[in-house]
């Protein structure tokens, strides 16, 4: 069965024969009072390839939005969010909202209608979205929104988790990506005062931790005030020791891995089209089919499996249709990719969806 549902883009894996020993997972001590030096050290390094000032790790974005969302709620907050943000921030905000901050949302990566709504309400302004949409195959106008933003003297929060290990600044023939691995936040230029990022690195650098990075005075804050840090475990030792072997290998390989990844994308879009299957993501690796009808969906899931090749089915809600991802990676060959788009053609022959989705 050739899998297409990972999103370990680039490859990494981290057995535990390629990882540096630990005497346990972990010490039974909260950051707060005495946090790993590995992990200062990984946070450390992320956040200086985001082109930040300081970061600092916690065990997922859930940990850091739940405490980032808290500290700043209060009765003259209000919280603009990204139509399209990932679930995890937004669990934040709701955080926040119970906590008496005003919670609204605009169109998905509308720059013109945040900065509409920004002008009309007063209060100290939040903006929060991810920096890159892999449904939509777009980024974020992280300047626009950092701008509308700051004319109001507010802030912005972004998720960077999709981007973060994928792209970076100088994108080429050569590096169709961006060079570096750093994020949207260094492909865009724009980390400084006013920006905080959190990002897991759990798909790009296959490391299960997350890292908020920002500002010196920033993040000095959030630590002191952090509830997380005191009342939850740390990322445990094999998890911040991943992190450390991902930088490593992004250091010495990472721009080649990500040039392979690119080039079985570019393969495998190639190959959908002449299939006459249009999918949506750009360059990035999640390559998605659709909206269509559930029933369809389910039934090309179902036979492409009996193709030996497994997908993601997005099922309908909320309004919304169903969709199909691919998810490729850096391990894939360009046979899987060929043997995918061939296993499409035989299972979506004849469905509506085929030409146009």
């Amino acid at each position: 069965m050739l899998d297409f549902t990972s999103a370990l883009y680039l490859g990494m894996r981290h057995p535990s024969r390629s990882l540096r020993p630990w005497p346990s997972l972990t010490a039974g001590v909260p950051a707060a009072l005495a946090e790993n030096s590995e992990a200062r050290r990984v946070a450390q390094e992320i956040a200086a390839l985001q082109g930040c000032e300081r970061g600092t790790a916690g065990a997922s974005t859930l940990h850091l939005f739940w405490d980032l969302f808290g500290m700043m709620a209060g009765p003259r907050t209000r919280i603009y969010v990204d139509s399209g943000a990932y679930p995890i921030a937004r669990w934040g905000v709701e955080r926040a909202a119970g906590r008496g901050a005003a919670v609204s949302s605009f169109r998905h990566l509308d720059a013109g209608a945040l900065r509409r709504q920004l002008h009309r309400c007063g209060g100290e302004p939040i903006v929060v979205s991810d920096t890159f949409c892999p449904a939509c195959g777009r980024a974020a106008p992280l300047r626009e929104y950092l701008d509308g933003a700051r004319e109001c003297g507010g802030a912005l929060i972004l998720d960077d988790t999709q981007a973060l290990g994928i792209f970076g600044p100088a994108p080429g023939p050569a590096a169709p990506y961006g060079k570096g691995g750093g994020g949207m936040l260094r492909a865009a230029g724009i980390a400084g005062n006013g920006v905080l990022a959190v990002s897991s690195l759990a798909k790009g650098f296959g490391a299960p931790l997350a890292v908020l990075a920002g500002s010196a005075a920033a993040i000095a804050e959030f630590e002191r005030k952090s509830q997380t840090r005191t009342h939850c475990s740390p990322p445990s030792a094999a998890a911040i020791h991943a992190a450390a072997h991902a930088l490593a290998v992004n250091r010495s390989a990472g721009d080649a891995l990500r040039l392979r990844l690119a080039r079985l994308v570019a393969r495998f879009r190639a190959g959908a089209a002449r299939a006459d299957f249009r999918f949506r993501g750009g360059i990035f690796p999640v390559q998605t089919l659709g909206p269509a009808p559930e029933n369809e969906i389910i039934g090309l899931h179902r036979r492409l499996a009996e193709l030996g090749i497994r997908a993601v089915p997005l099922w309908a809600r909320a309004g919304a249709a169903a969709r199909l991802s691919f998810l490729i990676t850096a391990r894939h060959e360009p046979r899987d990719v060929d043997r995918a788009v061939e296993a499409l053609a035989q299972a979506g022959r004849g469905r509506p969806f085929a030409a146009g989705g």
